[in-house]
Formats: C-alpha cells, sequence, structure tokens
C-alpha cells in the first residue's frame, strides 16, 4: 500500500543536496535548505510590502521546502508545502486582479466577529483531523506537533490571499510552533527562518493594521 513514507525512498536523488554547505551553531546546514531559506526570506518580504512577488518567491520556496520536509519525515509540513503551492497560484492571481486597487493598499481589511469565531473552530477541527491522519498513515515521529502548524498555515495562507489582517496573527502561532518543531529535528537554519518569520509576523500585523485603518478613514 502506497504512504507518504514511499516517497522519500524515492528522493535519493535528493542526497548532494543535502550535503553540508557550511556549518552553524555546530550543526551542517544543507544547500537544500539555505536556499529555501533565502526565497522565504525574499517572499516575507514582499509580503510586508503587499507586493505580489512574493507569490511566485512561495511557489519556489515551498517547493525546496516540501523536499526538505519529506527528506526529515516531516510529512504535514511536506504536504503542506504542495497545498501552498498552490494557493499560492491562487493567492497570485487575486493580488493581480485587484492590481490597481492593490497599488494604493486597497482591498486589505479584518474580518467580522463571525469570521474571526470561524477561523478559530477551522483550526480545532483542522488540527485533530491532520493529526490523526498523520498518526495512523505515515511514520512520523511528531504528528501532533507536525499537524498543529501544518492547520494554522492552511488557514493563514487563505487570510493572506483575502489580504485579512488575521493572517499575521495565525501566522504568528504557527511560526512559535514551527520553531519547536523544527529544532526538534534540529534543522537550525529553518529554526531561525521561523523565529525571523515569528518577528516579522509581528512588524506585518501591525503594518497591515495600519494599512487596513487608513484604508477605513478614507472609505
Amino acid at each position: 500500500m502506497f504512504s507518504l513514507a514511499d516517497v522519500a525512498s524515492h528522493l535519493a536523488w535528493l542526497d548532494p543536496f543535502l550535503e553540508p554547505l557550511w556549518t552553524g551553531w555546530g550543526t551542517p546546514v544543507s544547500t537544500l535548505e539555505t536556499v529555501a531559506f533565502a526565497l522565504s526570506i525574499w517572499m516575507v518580504g514582499c509580503n510586508l510590502r503587499v507586493n505580489p512577488l512574493g507569490w511566485p518567491l512561495a511557489i519556489l520556496s515551498s517547493a525546496l521546502y516540501a523536499l526538505l520536509f519529506v527528506r526529515s519525515r516531516l510529512y504535514g509540513e511536506a504536504g503542506l508545502q504542495l497545498v501552498f503551492i498552490a494557493m499560492s497560484f491562487w493567492g497570485w492571481w487575486q493580488w493581480l486582479q485587484g492590481r490597481a486597487e492593490l497599488a494604493q493598499g486597497a482591498a486589505v481589511g479584518s474580518l467580522s466577529a463571525a469570521g474571526r469565531r470561524l477561523t478559530w473552530v477551522s483550526l480545532l477541527v483542522l488540527w485533530p483531523t491532520i493529526g490523526l491522519l498523520l498518526q495512523h498513515a505515515t511514520d512520523s515521529d511528531v504528528p501532533w506537533l507536525d499537524a498543529l502548524p501544518t492547520a494554522g498555515s492552511l488557514i493563514g495562507q487563505y487570510l493572506l490571499a483575502k489580504k485579512r489582517v488575521e493572517n499575521w496573527p495565525v501566522w504568528l502561532l504557527v511560526n512559535l510552533v514551527s520553531t519547536a518543531l523544527f529544532a526538534y529535528k534540529q534543522l537550525w537554519l529553518t529554526v531561525l527562518l521561523y523565529a525571523v518569520f515569528a518577528a516579522l509576523s509581528v512588524a506585518g500585523w501591525r503594518a497591515w493594521i495600519r494599512l487596513a485603518s487608513g484604508i477605513e478613514r478614507s472609505a
């Protein structure tokens, strides 16, 4: 029977890219992780400026991280990257559809109270669903810790594509949990990346609140 674990066994061709490129904190860091890290930082910088270039960068970095995570037996995170790629194409299209408005930062807004409740309910449904799937269908050694940021990331990506301010606190939660997850897996450059992501989530949250407030006052 096919399983996600079978995929990892067919990715031996990745081994040269997983060889140490440099060493940080006493741990070797691969070429694959280094390139994925650089593209991800660039992507978040574009998101902070509401720049559509962030979407193709998200596609590239997600593809690289999908490969890295499969080799690390983080199947929830790996599968999530494939969802990210699909949603990034959709989000890119969403943003480009409103390019004229985007130049003025238009369409950035906040969820209603009902929307925020639905966000929490969605997280509480997705987390155990994904956790059970990973526990029973893969050889993951961290199914529940892997499932939480996976569930949160699906919600955060949707809210980002819809340009809702609340995408940033969702990403803050995702990034903090992911930092612990990747530390457990000793992916130290990715730990640093997600720690930076957490700080940028706070910056993005504040920036988008100001942007949304300005739009509401001018409307």
